[in-house]
Parts: C-alpha cells; sequence; structure tokens
C-alpha cells in the first residue's frame, strides 16, 4: 500500500497581514498558527510523515517546542523563492533522507490554512485513495463573480457554474508531482494542482467545507480564532 506524506512549505513572510513576524509564526489559539496544521496531520494514523519547508534564513521555527511530534515531523531548511520552488525542493530533500516510493501520495498543505479537521484530511485521503491523477479539497463558488475593467468599475458579471475555489491539501502521487513541478519551474503558478494541470491531468475536486480557508488578512486570522474557540466549547 502506498504510504501519505504530507508536506508544508512555509518559507513565505506573508506581506499582506501587514506584520513583520512571518504569517505562520502569528499567535492562534496560544499557538504559532503552523503548529495547528502540523498537529492535524501529525495525529492523523493515515499520514505516515509530515515535512516542513522553511527559509534557509528562518530565524522562527527554533523559537517554539516541536517535540510533541518529533516521532513524524521533519524539518527542511530548503525553501525557495516561489512556494512552487519551495514544494520542489522539500520533496527532493524528503527523498534523500526518507525512502518515498514514486506511487506514495504527497499531501502538499498551506500552512496558514489551520483549520484543517481530521474528518476532511480523513476525506480527502479516502477519496482519492485508488484515483489514478490525485486531487484537492475545493469548495464551489457561491458568490457572484464581477470582473473589473479600468478604474476598479465592473466590466462585466462571470458565470460561476462550475467554478471552485482550490483549497489544500492536495494531494498527487511522488512521482508525478515532482514531474509537474519541474516542468513548470518557470511559470507562476499558484498551487500544485496548476503543476498538475499543465501536464494534461485533470485532478479531482474534493468537496469541502468553506471553514478551511487560508489566513490572508488580519481579520481572517480573527475568525480563525473565533471558529477555533467553538470547537472547543463541550
Amino acid at each position: 500500500m502506498p504510504n501519505n506524506f504530507a508536506l508544508i512549505p512555509a518559507a513565505g513572510y506573508g506581506a499582506r497581514m501587514g506584520n513583520q513576524l512571518p504569517k505562520q509564526y502569528l499567535t492562534l489559539a496560544g499557538q504559532p498558527m503552523i503548529y495547528h496544521a502540523i498537529r492535524t496531520f501529525c495525529e492523523s494514523s493515515q499520514i505516515k510523515r509530515v515535512f516542513i519547508v522553511l527559509s534557509p534564513q528562518d530565524p522562527e521555527w527554533k523559537k517554539y517546542d516541536w517535540s510533541a511530534f518529533s516521532d513524524k515531523l521533519s524539518v527542511f531548511h530548503c525553501g525557495g523563492e516561489t512556494r512552487a520552488e519551495s514544494v520542489l525542493n522539500g520533496l527532493n530533500a524528503a527523498a534523500g533522507r526518507f525512502a518515498i516510493e514514486s506511487s506514495d501520495w504527497i499531501l502538499v498543505h498551506d500552512a496558514a490554512r489551520p483549520l484543517l479537521t481530521q474528518s476532511q484530511l480523513g476525506q480527502l485521503i479516502d477519496e482519492l485513495a485508488d484515483d489514478a491523477v490525485g486531487g484537492l479539497l475545493a469548495v464551489p463558488v457561491a458568490d457572484t463573480l464581477k470582473r473589473s475593467g479600468p478604474n476598479a468599475r465592473v466590466l462585466q458579471t462571470e458565470p460561476r457554474e462550475n467554478l471552485w475555489q482550490a483549497q489544500t491539501p492536495q494531494m498527487f502521487r511522488y512521482e508525478m508531482l515532482l514531474q509537474a513541478l519541474n516542468n513548470v519551474a518557470e511559470l507562476s503558478i499558484t498551487d500544485d494542482a496548476s503543476a498538475i494541470e499543465a501536464m494534461g491531468y485533470h485532478p479531482k475536486l474534493v468537496h469541502n467545507k468553506s471553514d478551511n480557508f487560508k489566513i490572508t488578512y488580519p481579520q481572517d486570522l480573527a475568525l480563525a480564532e473565533l471558529i477555533m474557540q467553538q470547537r472547543n466549547q463541550p
């Protein structure tokens, strides 16, 4: 049976948060934001190991206690200039230290998505276990979409039928993902599925909830804090 490995690229700084501290280290429910995603993966019996990809100059990681996850967690200081580069570097670093087969699954997850639940993770793994391509958690677009023209004026309304908002984890076979990221090294992509799509494949969309959102702006952090408080209520 193929193994499932998680990879969390965390080499960015999240400038839109307006904070000098890298976004993944902002405090959420008493812990750095990235802690919550790490815990979800490390506590899953379906995940064999979790790889964290940090910037070579990252000064923050060592300031926190990660010993609770020491049996599953591996950290690589090989992050690149882009997310895709960080993932690719992480894949190569992981294969250099651990026995990863070409058919093993890699679940790439945003460090700034701290609200992923065990049930969401399990659903993704179960639905894609026998899939030929892999896929990602996603949510159908519910809002009306406007395309802007000059001076922030509406140019037109875009139909939202068959449009989905991509989330993470995004789950693909090791060899396929490695090849895809190598092939798009010069392109600007914002998620791993885009690299797979560029090879002519069609990842599966696994329906998820909107609470697995990405922390992008300060108000997102406040909302995430509220959701965590509600989840922890008896």
